[in-house]
């Protein structure tokens, strides 16, 4: 694939003091088109700017849009690194598939990816926990009001530096599992990295903040019982020492992060079962003791401690509200292969 690059001619300031998450935006971004019966097409890094759209253009009206998210890291050794974004290549087209968005050659998007990082590379931030988190993203340009797939698309990769992204850091957090609202169901697009699925969760995360919650861990939408995943993150339970995660069924996004955290478990000789656990099964687990460590995981927060669920009347404790040796040792694990701190045994990084 042929890029042209153009470089801005009044390069920002770069951030100073604490970083937060997603709020400030590089030099440049990526873009190219597709045109039907033309494909993808004019490969491009431009000056970040702001695009425009006819107000008729089909994403407003039918949400057919994705996205995805992933991060470079710049090592001790002074090296860029992007951790495995092949799959990352591999999942928008899974999305693109179920959203009648057309495929895009994996090897695109990892060059893709790759070049705009290596155009604003001196915007990695190099402070410990930090990175630049990268949101590739394909919207629907048709300018018609019509439910139908769009004939024409815009790809676009933004940039931003970014600090933790919880600003507790490590500390674990409360979770709020959802006895009202649900997300997802199997056969929809749960799977799928799309926006309708955020905006399909913000009444109960609203409602969960309002209790003092930071997150909302979703149950099954047809007997409402199992758990799924949490809003921005996949969730795993240490009981009995088995390591316990819900087993993707068509409703849950199939995390990067928990691929690598099921790897690493594995190697590490950790029984492993990836199944439906109902939510009374974990409030027993809890009650007799057995509920030993939960976390998330996802892209943004890593590995993310749960020291706290909560569900209807019964609010469980986990681990003291300490974070447990198994989410420390994945925490550590996973970050040291992103930084360049500890031998990518895997093969996971790519070198910008």
């Amino acid at each position: 694939m042929e890029i042209k690059i153009t470089k801005t001619s009044t390069p920002k300031a770069k951030p100073t003091g604490k970083l937060g998450f997603g709020k400030v935006f590089t030099d440049h971004m990526f873009m190219m088109n597709y045109t039907e019966g033309k494909g993808w097409h004019d490969a491009r890094i431009v000056p970040y700017e702001k695009i425009t759209l006819d107000p008729s253009a089909m994403v407003f009206h039918y949400g057919q849009e994705m996205f995805e998210g992933l991060k470079a890291y710049m090592g001790a050794d002074g090296k860029a690194r992007l951790f495995r974004p092949d799959m990352n290549a591999k999942r928008t087209n899974a999305t693109n598939k179920r959203l009648c968005i057309p495929q895009l050659p994996e090897e695109d998007f990892v060059e893709a990816v790759r070049a705009v990082v290596e155009v604003d590379k001196d915007w990695i931030p190099t402070e410990d926990g930090t990175s630049l988190y990268i949101r590739p993203f394909i919207i629907a340009t048709d300018e018609f009001l019509g439910v139908a797939p769009s004939k024409t698309y815009l790809f676009i990769i933004i940039l931003s530096p970014s600090g933790a992204y919880y600003e507790s850091g490590l500390a674990p957090v409360g979770i709020w599992i959802e006895d009202d609202y649900v997300r997802a169901v199997k056969g929809g697009i749960g799977f799928a990295k799309t926006g309708g699925n955020y905006a399909a969760s913000l009444a109960a995360q609203v409602k969960a903040h309002d209790d003092g919650y930071s997150q909302v861990l979703w149950l099954d939408g047809v007997e409402r019982k199992y758990i799924e995943e949490v809003g921005a993150m996949n969730i795993f339970f240490k009981i009995d020492g088995k390591i316990i995660t819900p087993m993707l069924s068509g409703s849950i996004l199939p995390g990067i992060t928990r691929d690598s955290v099921l790897q690493l478990c594995r190697n590490w000789g950790l029984e492993v079962e990836e199944r439906k656990i109902s939510v009374d099964e974990l409030i027993t687990a809890q009650k007799e003791g057995r509920l030993e460590e939960c976390f998330g995981t996802g892209t943004a927060a890593v590995i993310s401690p749960v020291g706290k669920l909560r569900y209807k009347d019964d609010v469980m404790l986990i681990n003291n509200n300490e974070i447990g040796e198994i989410s420390q040792k994945l925490y550590d694990t996973i970050t040291g292969i992103q930084w360049g701190k500890i031998e990518d045994e895997n093969k996971w990084t790519l070198l910008v």
